[in-house]
């Protein structure tokens, strides 16, 4: 059997990374994917795409890894790419959309935010047919066909849901949790490459970290939107949502 971590939205947050590769490294994992978003909102995202490279065999890209390599006059978004670096900004532009493979008889995709874009924003409350659409293949995709199970992450959100005999997961996000003050990822278990069915299995794990040295981490360097990014990490409520 194979183990295999799905981590995914980590935004610049080095405490919570370095937490969560430790827990992996304990659970004797074969490989680790992460599913995007490895910067903005937080102070790190050079030291977050160092890590994530020397650590994740497979990673596709986010919507914030997408837009931070574009032109722009917003200062946020300039502080963050003076952070990283033109090397760093092109290794985030040049990631994959998908990570598809066959796993214990189940085809499995994993992407950022849908099959469909890396903006499409789909959370476990929304419709059925919204949830269901997520097993669809597109252009993007590695190979159109519907998929087995299927994860993802962008939402921050952890859940597990079977939708007509298929699974449907979300990691939720390692470094700006939105539904309890831990990190979260996921491990796949199942007989890696084979199209025999065998057991299979998607277990979500939550990790505790340091928050206060995040947020001291990110005071440290004078981070734009300090308040909001310390609020959303001491609470896991998002900074949008009205008081």
């Amino acid at each position: 059997m194979n183990k295999i971590a799905v981590i995914s939205d980590i935004h610049g947050n080095v405490p919570a990374l370095k937490a969560v590769l430790e827990d992996i490294r304990q659970r004797g994992v074969s490989a680790i994917y992460c599913l995007g978003d490895l910067i903005g909102k937080g102070p790190s995202g050079h030291e977050t795409v160092d890590l994530v490279r020397e650590n994740c065999e497979r990673v596709v890209q986010g919507n914030w890894d997408d837009f931070i390599g574009k032109e722009t006059s917003e200062p946020v978004l300039n502080w963050h790419q003076e952070q990283l670096g033109r090397e760093r900004l092109e290794y985030l532009g040049s990631l994959p959309f998908s990570i598809e493979f066959v796993m214990s008889g189940r085809y499995i995709r994993l992407f950022h935010a849908s099959p469909r874009s890396l903006y499409e924003r789909i959370q476990p409350w929304d419709s059925y047919e919204s949830r269901l659409s997520l097993f669809s293949g597109s252009e993007l995709c590695k190979d159109p066909r519907d998929a087995d199970v299927v994860g993802y992450g962008d939402i921050h959100n952890v859940y597990l849901q079977h939708l007509e005999g298929r699974m449907l997961f979300n990691t939720g996000s390692v470094g700006n949790p939105l539904d309890m003050t831990q990190a979260s990822y996921a491990i796949l278990e199942g007989e890696y490459g084979s199209r025999e069915t065998a057991p299979f299995s998607v277990q979500l794990v939550r990790v505790p970290y340091d928050i206060e040295q995040a947020i001291q981490e990110a005071a440290d360097v004078q981070m734009p939107l300090l308040k909001e990014y310390a609020q959303e990490l001491r609470t896991a409520r998002y900074r949008g949502l009205s008081k």
